[in-house]
């Protein structure tokens, strides 16, 4: 307990990272995620079969590779990225892909009639996709949405493999300094139990907002 108390700025710092990792990636993400079910289910036949390959390569594939294709591979074309960079973009690509089938799935789940009423007032169908569907769509889709923001704070550990020192790279490098290992792995534990639940509080509170709002 003693090392983890003498280290713990060095952990809280690890937690800053995973954090901000997390947040950039998701807002990103989402941005990505909406676009391409946009394009899945309004854009055009070279749209959509280029949002469905898209899907189709990054839930196929794990994000370990992803991670290690963008700052490992790249590099041979030219591309050199930081490792932040590097986890930033390889988790907001991963994450979009997701993100946009389940903006896909709840867009469909709208009432076919709440688009028919839209209509009927003269609305254009991006109108109506913007202040009918998607603000109904946004409420459905906080519970799943939530779960994947919770997963993917977790999935951050991954980027440490590419030397971005967030908590999980933080705790090996104090292991490989003291030699001593579960009181570092049980503080992050701890650690990472604590953000998701404060995660998972403030997405409670956001779906509840919305529920009070339609």
């Amino acid at each position: 307990m003693k090392l983890v108390l003498d280290n713990l700025e060095y952990l809280l710092t690890g937690a800053y990272y995973t954090l901000q990792i997390t947040f950039v990636s998701m807002f990103f993400g989402l941005i990505l995620g909406l676009l391409t079910a946009i394009a899945r289910l309004k854009g055009n036949i070279v749209l959509q079969s280029i949002a469905k390959v898209y899907v189709s390569i990054i839930r196929g594939t794990p994000l370990m590779v992803q991670i290690f294709i963008v700052y490992y591979g790249l590099p041979d074309f030219g591309i050199k990225l930081s490792p932040m960079m590097s986890a930033y973009i390889s988790m907001s690509i991963n994450i979009g892909a997701y993100l946009s089938e389940t903006f896909r799935a709840t867009i469909l789940s709208v009432d076919r009639g709440q688009t028919e009423a839209a209509q009927s007032l003269g609305m254009t169908s991006w109108q109506t996709m913007r202040y009918v569907i998607l603000p109904q769509a946004a409420r459905i889709a906080i519970p799943p949405l939530g779960n994947t923001f919770i997963g993917m704070l977790k999935e951050t550990s991954l980027v440490s493999l590419v030397t971005v020192v967030e908590l999980f790279r933080a705790a090996q490098l104090l292991v490989a300094r003291y030699y001593v290992a579960m009181p570092f792995f049980l503080a992050i534990g701890l650690m990472y139990w604590i953000m998701s639940t404060g995660l998972s509080v403030m997405l409670n509170h956001i779906e509840k907002r919305l529920s009070k709002a339609y």
